[in-house]
């Protein structure tokens, strides 16, 4: 079977989806799908990494979106990149990822003549992404032989959006690729040593965007609020990132890093006793929980529903937007041993179970089920 995955995001720019897109390229290669990643990039051209083609779809550049900044190509390049790539490939089946997203996405979906898949990631909807709905919800509805989701809010978005033409919609909740998260494990000790995992101070981490809805500014407010012995690292950039660090000035228990490597967040998590995941709003599933309970350490995060739903009980969880329950939390799972040592072993058992491999799998069914058993060799676009 040869499959195309197409992306609207950069792929070179940290994400939820593109790390979903990357991971699942990964898992159904070496389960010996033929596998082709399209995706703008801002630099670097083609290539094959782990069994994975990667083709280029034009340019990405930066637009306001749903409370973040979106990296995508809304381009005629790109889409007659994306165009060339799939003529390249000639997959059997398309796999689009948000496929709402002008570029390479809508292109995919509206143009390429063999059979579609569509994924739902977002949680909620803007006044223009409702607008692009009802635009191309016809045209898009009848390209789609299967439709997913990454959880029930995403699929709530999607039939808003979309409307009631859109019909079944698989939910499919997103995964993590475990062994990166338990090597990384393994190079940070493994077990904690003693009380914490780096002695008598404990580490508590964040990685995400600085912007507002992710919830840093929460953390640094929360931080504030207790008095202990701490370090805090809050990994990532953004718009405010500036006004996090005035925040946190004169508190010399937090650190700014700025924006860290895939294998330096792995090891940041596995390093740490304690990840918080304070956003407050728009996340339609938390894949970062799933990858710190992997790294073996324990989860305080708000409580959203795609965040609930990720962590299935195995987080510590606070009212969403609220800075005293958040030292509340945190402090108590600091403080007590038992308690986060009992979170991380929820926490590795969940992560065990939405491994990246168990995605694929579900995604080959799909696949299955659109294709038939034996798949069929793709006509191109």
């Amino acid at each position: 079977m040869r499959v195309a995955l197409v992306s609207g995001y950069d792929a070179g720019v940290p994400g939820g989806v593109q790390i979903q897109v990357a991971g699942l390229a990964r898992a159904l290669a070496e389960g010996g799908v033929e596998v082709a990643v399209i995706a703008p990039r801002r630099r670097g051209d083609g290539g094959e990494d782990r069994g994975v083609a990667f083709f280029r779809a034009g340019r990405s550049y930066s637009f306001p979106v749903n409370g973040s900044v979106a990296p995508v190509a809304p381009t005629p390049s790109a889409a007659a990149a994306t165009l060339r790539a799939l003529g390249r490939v000639r997959p059997d089946l398309v796999h689009v990822h948000e496929p709402l997203i002008p570029g390479p996405p809508l292109v995919a979906t509206l143009l390429c003549r063999t059979p579609v898949v569509a994924t739902f990631h977002r949680a909620d909807a803007d006044a223009l992404y409702r607008a692009e709905g009802r635009l191309l919800s016809r045209a898009v509805v009848a390209r789609i032989g299967l439709a997913t989701a990454v959880s029930p809010a995403a699929t709530e978005t999607a039939r808003t959006v979309l409307g009631p033409t859109l019909g079944e919609v698989v939910e499919v909740p997103n995964g993590v690729e475990v062994a990166r998260f338990e090597q990384a494990a393994r190079r940070a000790g493994g077990t904690p040593r003693g009380r914490y995992k780096n002695g008598s101070v404990p580490l508590v981490a964040f990685v995400g965007r600085h912007e507002e809805r992710k919830g840093a500014r929460l953390l640094i407010q929360a931080v504030r609020r207790l008095e202990v012995p701490m370090r805090v690292v809050v990994a990532g950039a953004g718009p405010e990132t500036d006004s996090l660090r005035r925040l946190a000035a004169g508190d010399g228990r937090v650190a700014f890093p700025g924006r860290i490597s895939d294998d330096e967040v792995a090891d940041l998590l596995a390093s740490a006793d304690v990840f918080v995941a304070p956003a407050i709003g728009g996340e339609s599933f938390g894949v970062v929980l799933l990858e710190a309970m992997a790294a073996g350490t324990a989860v305080v995060a708000a409580d959203l529903p795609g965040y609930v739903l990720a962590a299935a009980g195995a987080a510590r969880v606070f009212e969403a937007g609220d800075a005293d329950r958040l030292a509340t939390a945190l402090g108590d799972v600091l403080g007590d041993d038992a308690a986060r040592e009992h979170l991380v072993v929820l926490g590795t058992a969940r992560a065990a179970g939405c491994s990246m491999e168990r995605v694929a799998g579900a995604y080959l069914e799909c696949y299955r089920r659109l294709l038939g058993p034996g798949g069929v060799l793709g006509a191109g676009p």
